[in-house]
């Protein structure tokens, strides 16, 4: 397992292991609450991971006892209080700032920490949650954006947001009806309450269980190893593929996958793949 050269953090990591990489969250001493650190540095860590064409598929993992307990309420605070100083305007200091002025300046600020949810949703490469212990709140989102997601039997999920007085925004409600359907996902935000690894994966919110952090982890890389045994060129179309989806019409959707399969089929991994079963031989695909 290889530290990837060229990316620093203070709260992410990320290692490889031949084609899989491992994006972790590291900041355990804070049950890695996500703070400002994570936010300005997870879009950076997903341009690394897609685009270093020698990762296949990702694994997002965290180290400590839990995944993730959701924003930093101390760090990101402002935030919730609407941003900017209001106090001013005597002495020669700067006029407090309209309510207008306040809410667009959260409401880039939203935009912003959105964006970096969704950086996780744009990679070309397939994406495999982890989870272990909670998973709350922004935890959440994190892996609504994934596109697969393992958890261990001890693991906590919440939509919490509706206990702190506010509408969860980074993604949960727009990417949850998808994968668990509308009645499970307004009982989980409208209640914000826990839920054990065993409902989620009954709803669908995770695909399978392990008995422990170890072993969630272990079985996350090896589906991610045996995704990326695949042709890149073949599971990242299919990615792609499955995203052009959404919004369209089944007949949208078979005329774009006939435009792309026209453009992508001329592929050595094709031939490869052709080859290597009259060989009867595991194919060695490159990408190309």
């Amino acid at each position: 397992m290889e530290e990837t050269a060229g990316f620093e953090s203070p709260v992410l990591a990320i290692e490889q292991d031949g084609e899989v990489a491992t994006l972790w969250l590291d900041r355990p001493e804070a049950r890695n609450a996500m703070g400002v650190d994570l936010w300005r540095d997870l879009p950076r860590a997903m341009a690394v991971l897609t685009d270093d064409a020698t990762v296949r598929a990702v694994v997002v993992a965290a180290r400590g006892p839990h995944f993730s307990v959701g924003l930093d309420l101390k760090a990101m605070g402002g935030l919730l209080s609407g941003g900017d100083d209001t106090s001013g305007g005597a002495g020669g200091s700067p006029p407090p700032a309209s309510m207008a002025a306040r809410a667009r300046g959260a409401r880039n600020e939203v935009l912003r920490l959105q964006d970096a949810i969704t950086a996780v949703a744009r990679c070309a490469k397939p994406v495999i949650a982890a989870v272990h212990g909670y998973c709350i709140g922004g935890g959440v989102d994190l892996v609504a954006a994934c596109d697969i997601r393992l958890a261990s039997a001890d693991a906590v999920f919440s939509v919490r947001e509706a206990k702190m007085a506010i509408v969860a925004d980074l993604g949960s409600l727009q990417r949850l009806p998808a994968i668990i359907g509308a009645g499970h996902l307004a009982e989980l935000a409208y209640t914000g309450k826990d839920i054990s690894a065993e409902r989620a994966k009954e709803i669908g919110l995770v695909n399978d269980l392990a008995a422990d952090s170890d072993g969630v982890l272990k079985a996350a890389r090896s589906l991610a190893a045996e995704i990326a045994a695949n042709s890149p060129i073949a599971v990242q179309g299919t990615k792609a593929v499955l995203a052009a989806n959404e919004g369209r019409t089944v007949a949208e959707g078979l005329d774009y996958v006939a435009t792309w399969n026209a453009g992508m089929l001329a592929s050595d991994d094709l031939t490869e793949a052709v080859t290597a079963f009259m060989e009867k031989r595991p194919p060695r695909f490159t990408g190309r």
